[in-house]
């Protein structure tokens, strides 16, 4: 969409409906997340005033949508609440730190120009992520349904509490939390456009208004301070800073990638994708405003910019009048919140969780890369069983494990020509494999460095020594080599030595520009010969042929497929 049409009637009146939408059906869902993050509800009602107005003026994207998140919400909360009981003063001077922190290192993010971090939490892993951060939040949830209240905040020992506390479950409150979690997720799954979780808060604030809960022993939220924010600096201890940092960090590298993959996805072309590095500088804004006035982190949600894309929106206008309507909330409509039952809101979360168990993405991970499935899998039950910011870092580490394994152990193969057509095909390394009589065609499917090299050699030695007839020329197709280390260099060099022992010419083909340079300066070329270096597969095999046949004139030049 063009500078011009984004300020056409159309694209303005688009915009405002969007951003009333958006305020009708995500009002509701942040006073659920301030019961993840453990904070005071207007807190939430603050995440989407100052903060959506920051990111509005300073980021790129048109259509992300940025405040209180789920998986944010889990990883601070859980890290925080070990240092001071939710809720407590103490406990919101260190969410609202912790805020200003993530907006300190988003800044420094944006110097260094970090948004490439964003490529490396694949599809694959944050799919897990948020599975394994929605059955954490989803736990913690089920016993405030039911009236409970868990005695650790590790979920594998809440699982372990939950069985033999449940005899003592208030009974009305789980009749009304399952009524609830049964009308929201059939009612978006059937009505996915009618704001549900609107209607249930309401039903929810007018049943506490009309019943006495209190006595049936049913709480309500409370108390929802309302006007404007107040704009204050927290102040921590030395000792508390140095505690913050770690879950800080794991803060902000979500937020990096979740906004910088969200903001790809819902661009409008590939021409009109958003600059990731100003976005930092938004989220950076956005932390920012949220610290500064009392609330807590905000991330760029995917699941708030779908409902924006969903309901027209064109712009970063239809926040700006999410954060009106917000406005008018805060000054005019809060105190009916009071009355609003703890175990609806609760409902309310639980369902937000269930949607972060993505089932249909698990199952097409698993038809499609049951490696990766287990990968996905093995992260949500790190964040379930270990803890959020632990797992984020667990399943980094093994997302680039698995690429390194890749690369450490890559797809070898012997190149022959096809009886029918003569067309070189390809067949995995083994005993005996020759590509004709005298040759040996090698293809290394990955860069060459110190973990890999070793098989580089084991294969050549093989392949050497099993041959059926003997071999005068070994011809390495280069095509997938396009970085060469010190150790894998000397490695090269060692083979190239011990076959011209033998007697065995050696040949380079596909020899990208990256590659040859790698090669001059680890002194390849000078061991093997400039002669040997070919940018071409087959016209080193054509070199190859040639050496063979003086090597053994018996072998016609012919005989390679040709």
């Amino acid at each position: 969409m063009s500078d011009s049409q984004l300020w056409s009637p159309t694209s303005v009146r688009r915009d405002i409906l969007a951003g009333l939408s958006l305020a009708a059906m995500n009002i509701p869902r942040v006073l659920g997340y301030t019961r993840i993050a453990g904070m005071p509800a207007v807190t939430g009602l603050y995440t989407v005033l100052l903060p959506l107005v920051a990111f509005a003026c300073v980021g790129s994207s048109r259509h992300l949508v940025v405040g209180a998140d789920s998986a944010t919400a889990a990883i601070f909360s859980s890290a925080i609440s070990q240092m001071a009981p939710e809720g407590s003063p103490h406990y919101i001077t260190l969410v609202c730190a912790m805020t200003l922190l993530n907006a300190g290192f988003l800044l420094t993010a944006r110097l260094f120009r970090l948004g490439f971090l964003a490529d490396f939490l694949s599809r694959t892993v944050l799919v897990g992520f948020l599975a394994g951060a929605g059955v954490q939040v989803g736990l913690t949830m089920v016993y405030d349904m039911a009236g409970l209240h868990p005695d650790s905040h590790n979920p594998a020992y809440q699982i372990a509490a939950l069985i033999p506390m449940l005899p003592h479950a208030h009974g009305l409150e789980c009749l009304l939390s399952a009524v609830v979690c049964a009308v929201l997720l059939v009612g978006q799954a059937l009505w996915p456009h009618i704001p549900i979780t609107l209607a249930i808060i309401i039903m929810g604030m007018g049943l506490g208004w009309v019943l006495p809960l209190s006595h049936l022993g049913i709480p309500t939220l409370g108390q929802v301070s309302g006007g404007l924010p107040t704009l204050t600096l927290p102040w921590i201890s030395w000792n508390d800073l140095v505690a913050l940092l770690p879950v800080s960090a794991s803060c902000v590298f979500v937020i990096i990638t979740q906004s910088a993959a969200t903001a790809r996805a819902f661009a409008d072309t590939p021409r009109s994708a958003a600059d990731e590095n100003r976005d930092i500088l938004g989220l950076c804004a956005a932390n920012a405003a949220a610290g500064l006035s009392g609330a807590f982190t905000v991330n760029g949600s995917p699941a708030l910019t779908a409902m924006a894309v969903r309901s027209g929106a064109t712009s970063q206008r239809a926040q700006l009048v999410h954060a009106a309507v917000t406005l008018c909330v805060l000054l005019f409509l809060s105190m009916p919140l009071h009355y609003l039952p703890r175990c609806i809101l609760a409902a309310v979360v639980f369902c937000v969780a269930v949607g972060m168990v993505d089932v249909a993405a698990l199952r097409a991970i698993r038809k499609e890369s049951p490696g990766e499935f287990w990968l996905a899998l093995t992260t949500a039950v790190s964040v379930v069983g270990i803890g959020v910011e632990q797992g984020i870092f667990i399943a980094l580490a093994l997302s680039l494990f698995r690429h390194v394994h890749h690369s450490y152990r890559p797809h070898t193969m012997v190149l022959r020509p096809d009886a029918a057509s003569g067309a070189l095909e390809t067949e995995p390394v083994h005993p005996g494999a020759q590509t004709e009589p005298g040759i040996i065609l090698y293809r290394f499917s990955a860069d060459l460095f110190y973990a890999n090299c070793a098989l580089f050699a084991r294969d050549i030695t093989l392949l050497t020594t099993t041959a059926p007839s003997p071999v005068h020329c070994v011809v390495v197709d280069c095509s997938a080599i396009t970085d060469i280390d010190y150790s894998a260099a000397s490695t090269v060099r060692a083979v190239i030595s011990t076959l011209h022992e033998a007697g065995i010419q050696v040949f380079f083909g596909r020899v990208a520009p990256y590659a040859l340079a790698d090669m001059e300066r680890h002194g390849i070329v000078n061991a093997v010969g400039q002669n040997a270096i070919f940018s071409q597969l087959h016209t080193a095999l054509e070199a190859a042929r040639k050496a063979n046949h003086d090597a053994d004139p018996a072998i016609p030049l012919a005989s390679a497929g040709s």
